[in-house]
């Protein structure tokens, strides 16, 4: 059985990696200001959804051929490491937007909701990163099932994802509204997001190559 605070410290690093912005937090704060909250909630339902394609590629044991084979998992830190410094300068770039400055998107049938939100989610390369690189750390054989950790891991990602998400599509209006009426936050929220990401990167370009 995993101990509890290992599971407490997956959280947190669950956590940090749902509150970076990303093509999720963009695509659900722009639905739900443009289309409203149900719509937003509807997204929400894809996005977890890919959540579980996620999950059961790495239970499935895609991690374990990624950490087997060294190029294989080189390639894979370095193209995340890249994405990474990509959002961050994405976010650092004079001009930049923010993810809580919507872009205009047209009204769509619920199915279409879903549907767009799965596919965000499952095309998002930063959980696709997330699940191949950072994931694996937390698995170990001597916890028992290395299927059933994957499950539980999962299960607290989507758990957490879902929890921060949901509040972001709610509230989605009001942090908008708020950060356009204090224009200093929104330039610092930017700063802090571009920095965090490149420190993120950096890290992982310095990680070494782990075994499970």
């Amino acid at each position: 059985m995993m101990p509890v605070h290992e599971l407490l410290i997956f959280a947190a690093a669950c956590l940090l990696m749902v509150l970076t912005p990303g093509p999720n937090m963009i695509y659900l704060i722009s639905r739900s200001i443009c289309q409203g909250r149900k719509a937003g909630v509807t997204s929400l339902i894809g996005v977890v959804g890919g959540f579980f394609v996620h999950m059961l590629a790495a239970a499935a044991g895609l991690t374990a051929v990624f950490l087997a084979v060294p190029m294989a998992y080189e390639v894979l830190k370095w193209a995340g490491a890249l994405y990474l410094l990509w959002m961050a300068w994405q976010a650092l770039k004079p001009g930049a937007r923010s993810p809580f400055e919507a872009q205009e998107l047209a009204p769509d049938s619920s199915s279409k909701l879903v549907l767009m939100g799965f596919m965000t989610s499952v095309l998002n390369p930063k959980v696709a990163v997330f699940y191949l690189s950072v994931f694996p750390q937390f698995i170990n054989p001597d916890y028992g099932s290395m299927f059933t950790q994957s499950i539980l891991l999962g299960l607290t990602q989507i758990s957490v994802s879902f929890t921060v998400n949901l509040l972001i599509a709610l509230f989605a209006s009001g942090i908008a509204v708020w950060f356009v009426r204090n224009p200093l936050w929104l330039m610092l929220q930017r700063y802090v997001m571009g920095f965090v990401l490149g420190a993120l990167a950096v890290k992982l370009m310095l990680e070494q190559r782990k075994t499970v």
